[in-house]
This record gives C-alpha cells, structure tokens and sequence, in this order.
C-alpha cells in the first residue's frame, strides 16, 4: 500500500530526489563541478568531485525516504560543516 505523505513530506522527497540527482551529475559531467569543487579541494580536485558526489546522491536518497530523512538531515549539517570548513581553510 502507498505511503500516505503530507505536503511537507512530499516537498523534502522532491528536494532528496534532486540533491541525489545533482550528487549523479557529478559523475556524468564531472568538469561542470571542477571550479567549485576546487574552493574546498585545490587538491586532487576530481577525486574530490566524485567523492562529492557520492556523498550528495547518499543524502538525497536519504531525504527522499521518510524512514531515513532524520538521519539524512544529520548528514547533510555535517556535510556542509565539513564543505565550509575547508573552504575557509584554503581561502
């Protein structure tokens, strides 16, 4: 039986989907990532673009779920927190 969502629900499955399908872009055409990507990682930025991209097509996945979104949503504070911080360090 489908699961009934609210509008909310629906909305963060939207945004997961999305996030996920940006995180699978990376990996399609890494080049178009290479210049942001390389503010947090001026080094060995590709390795980093599809590192990147792993992680936000798991976070999307994660959104899209009910079941999982709590713990996406932890995920994605700390994905961010660790993207800040090394754009600030290699500022």
């Amino acid at each position: 039986m489908p699961e009934k969502t609210s509008g909310g629900s629906r909305i963060a499955s939207l945004v997961g989907l999305g996030l996920a399908g940006v995180g699978v872009a990376h990996f399609v055409k890494p080049e178009l990532f290479d210049d942001v990507t390389g503010q947090a990682f001026p080094r060995e930025t590709r390795k980093h673009v599809y590192i990147d991209g792993g992680i936000e097509t798991a976070i999307g996945l994660g959104l899209a779920s009910a079941k999982t979104r709590k713990l996406a949503v932890l995920g994605l504070l700390g994905y961010g927190a660790y993207l800040a911080g090394n754009v600030a360090r290699n500022r």
